[in-house]
């Protein structure tokens, strides 16, 4: 194994090899697809009741030069729960422009900035609230930040891919 940071029980490095080794895992809650404005309601309601949300949008890739797509899917996750909401579907409601503009509901992910770019192409707001994991495992020395190496790393296990909804 590589050099552990001699602040922490965490790896700097760890390799796919490393990874191999330890047991997958997959979210184990439910998983709730909002594909209707309606539908926001069960989660403005869940959102009273919780402080940190899992937060990722997904982007249909363009393989044209110049050409870039519109965010299409929000992912935001509780310990219990994961909503997939459509934004190609619903647009970017003020529903979600509150939870994304409130400082008291800490949003965490990777690679939000892009993320946050290309939400405000649909609807602008102010972001608070946001962590940015790649940017706090900085100060443990963990130089592979990528999701499936912090899982790894951090969490003890390897993330299953295979409950996916396209």
């Amino acid at each position: 194994m590589d050099e552990k940071s001699s602040s922490n029980s965490f790896l700097q490095n760890i390799t796919k090899e490393e990874i191999k080794e330890l047991p997958i895992e997959h979210f184990m809650g439910r998983i709730i697809v909002i594909d209707k404005i309606h539908q926001l309601n069960y989660l403005e309601e869940k959102l009273h009741q919780i402080r940190l949300v899992g937060f990722d949008t997904e982007t249909r890739p363009s393989f044209k030069k110049g050409k870039t797509n519109k965010v299409a899917l929000l992912q935001l996750a509780t310990n219990d729960e994961s909503f997939l909401i459509r934004l190609n579907k619903i647009g970017l409601p003020e529903m979600l422009i509150k939870l994304f503009e409130n400082p008291d509901i800490k949003k965490v992910g990777l690679a939000i900035r892009d993320d946050l770019k290309s939400l405000k192409k649909l609807n602008h707001f102010e972001p608070a609230g946001f962590i940015e994991l790649q940017n706090f495992v900085k100060k443990y020395n963990i130089l592979d930040n990528g999701l499936k190496k912090l899982a790894a790393n951090i969490l003890g296990f390897r993330i299953s891919k295979r409950q996916q909804t396209s």
